[in-house]
């Protein structure tokens, strides 16, 4: 089935998120945890699947996977493997642009419920019209956390780690960015020399659990750790960023710098990444920084999409070839 998301109005989206983990967080991981990781690893190899997991999953989770990254390290990751099916562990645009790179694939999305609300700010329909109404607009820049619909529509895909380096690259110099306003204030002020029209988008989780004071009362705890913040976080937090990085670019940063300790300025789920990449660093998380949809799959949720082939991601044809052809311009600028 098609994983169909719910239609969003741009006001006041995501006030009000909870700031804990869902209810159903956890659950079927803590019961019987060895008997389902034993199920698991036994399907996996009956079913000749594989496990990717983003950065801000559940650290059992994030344990289980075979691989885990940022959203297109790992959609890219699945089309070099010789595994004929892939149970994603994220959001349902990560799960659909690893379909659209690997269309032969059997690609399950583990939770159905897990979206993206910033995703889901955009749509082709919108993004047509304000093209239509808009003639100066050269080109349409998507950011890749936005449905297969909208890639399909867009000019060229962009990574928070490539958006700069796309924006400098293609010849366009006014340029519609979508769908986050964050991330598109900082590419245009790394390239003044274009004009960015923004798309009144964001990350819920980024915008409303990391504010500035979360990062000044860090900071006085840990006076010595550097600030890394990615480029979904507000202005203002940006600003106190002593680096504004991608979770691909953290880990890297992470590695290469002398320092010992990090404040990170994302989803908190990163930090466990980050302490599994360097375990004899020290990270702190903002800790109310958690978004609800990417802590909803747990291993119960993996050993369920192996069971079931539950949720499959299906896509037309032409939307695929169509979606992929912007991100195929991403990987070539």
């Amino acid at each position: 089935m098609k994983l169909k998301k719910q239609s969003m109005g741009l006001k006041g989206l995501g006030r009000g998120m909870p700031m804990g983990m869902p209810e159903e967080v956890g659950k079927g991981g803590m019961q019987d945890t060895e008997g389902i990781i034993k199920r698991i690893q036994a399907l996996k190899e009956k079913r000749n699947a594989v496990i990717l997991a983003h950065n801000y999953q559940l650290p059992e989770v994030q344990d289980i996977a075979d691989f885990q990254g940022d959203s297109f390290e790992l959609a890219r990751k699945a089309t070099t493997l010789k595994e004929e099916v892939v149970v994603f562990c994220g959001v349902d645009f990560m799960a659909e642009s690893t379909k659209i790179l690997s269309p032969s694939k059997t690609v399950l999305l583990a939770e159905k419920e897990a979206t993206c609300p910033m995703a889901g700010m955009v749509d082709a329909e919108s993004l047509l019209l304000f093209r239509k109404n808009h003639p100066d607009i050269e080109a349409v820049v998507s950011y890749v956390n936005t449905t297969a619909e909208v890639k399909a529509v867009s000019d060229i895909c962009c990574t928070s780690s490539s958006a700069v380096r796309i924006v400098k690259a293609i010849p366009a110099k006014k340029i519609l960015f979508v769908p986050d306003t964050n991330l598109g204030r900082w590419v245009a002020s790394q390239v003044p020399e274009k004009e960015i029209v923004l798309w009144p988008g964001f990350c819920p989780t980024h915008v409303n659990c990391i504010e500035p004071s979360d990062i000044i009362g860090l900071k006085k705890e840990h006076p010595s750790a550097l600030v890394m913040a990615h480029p979904e976080c507000t202005e203002e937090v940006v600003e106190l960023a002593d680096a504004v990085l991608s979770t691909s670019q953290m880990l890297s940063f992470a590695k290469e710098s002398r320092a010992e300790e990090f404040i990170v300025a994302t989803e908190s789920g990163m930090a466990y990444a980050l302490q599994k990449k360097h375990p004899h660093k020290k990270f702190y998380p903002v800790e109310k920084a958690i978004c609800p949809n990417m802590k909803k799959t747990t291993l119960a949720s993996i050993l369920r999409a192996l069971e079931t082939n539950t949720y499959e991601i299906n896509l037309s044809r032409e939307t695929i070839e169509k979606a992929r052809l912007p991100l195929e311009k991403m990987l070539q600028a």
